[in-house]
């Protein structure tokens, strides 16, 4: 095993460690999903088939919000108490930092899409004509997407309160044009044009056809690589803009 591997297979174990002692943001990462969920589909229950529609979008939706308040949250919180200043004067990279923050979240977000998975289509009799580890592997590309925008928007915050405040003003604007609300073809021009640029309004496609289509062709393809992509890069433009601490 290469050296970075070891150093970025360290970080990860020493954020689970944390996490492991931190059950109120395990109950956060794990639990708000699936309660959301539940209200959602009790909103809808004199509405034979609303939750059907819209119940997958959000699947990916809920998710992808609650991991990206957390991990934007811990990052920061490593700057703020010198954390971070003192892993980066060991021979630990930038990247290498991230990638185990990646891959320990990542973990969670497997265990998160599980769970969600599991409860929507079996307890909540979610109804999806594509397969069920599909609707699965999409909700996890949207935690990872979560985490990774996350982790990007960390670097431009100063305190936990300016970390949260940037809930709003990054995803809040990928809700309102994903085409959960209103469908992106019928917006004006100029805000279809903007969505076609938000990993979110791709994340939703992905869900929308494999709920009325089912099975794995080229559209899902292509929004699977389109979120997975746009993950990659936060993750690559978190380590350029990554400082070692917070002034």
């Amino acid at each position: 095993m290469s050296a970075a591997a070891r150093r970025t297979l360290a970080t990860a174990r020493r954020v689970l460690a944390q996490l492991r002692h931190d059950p109120r943001t395990i109950a956060m990462l794990l639990a708000v999903p699936c309660v959301l969920l539940v209200l959602l589909k009790y909103m809808y229950d004199r509405q034979p088939g609303t939750f059907d529609r819209i119940g997958p979008e959000l699947l990916g939706v809920f998710p992808l919000m609650v991991m990206f308040l957390v991990t934007s949250v811990a990052m920061l919180r490593e700057r703020t108490t010198g954390t971070l200043e003192r892993l980066l004067t060991m021979p630990l990279g930038k990247i290498d930092l991230l990638l185990g923050y990646a891959l320990a979240f990542g973990l969670v977000a497997l265990v998160q899409a599980a769970l969600a998975s599991g409860l929507t289509i079996g307890l909540l009799g979610l109804k999806v004509a594509g397969p069920t580890w599909l609707l699965f592997a999409v909700a996890l590309a949207d935690g990872l997407l979560g985490m990774a925008l996350g982790l990007l928007v960390s670097a431009f915050a100063a305190t936990e309160f300016q970390a949260v405040q940037f809930l709003p003003a990054v995803l809040l604007p990928q809700l309102l044009l994903c085409g959960l609300f209103v469908p992106r073809d019928d917006m004006a021009p100029v805000l279809r044009a903007v969505s076609d640029v938000l990993p979110l309004s791709y994340a939703v496609d992905a869900m929308g056809r494999i709920t009325t289509r089912g099975g794995l062709d080229g559209p899902v393809l292509a929004d699977l690589a389109v979120v997975a992509g746009s993950a990659l890069l936060a993750l690559a433009l978190g380590a350029a803009t990554l400082r070692r601490r917070t002034a």
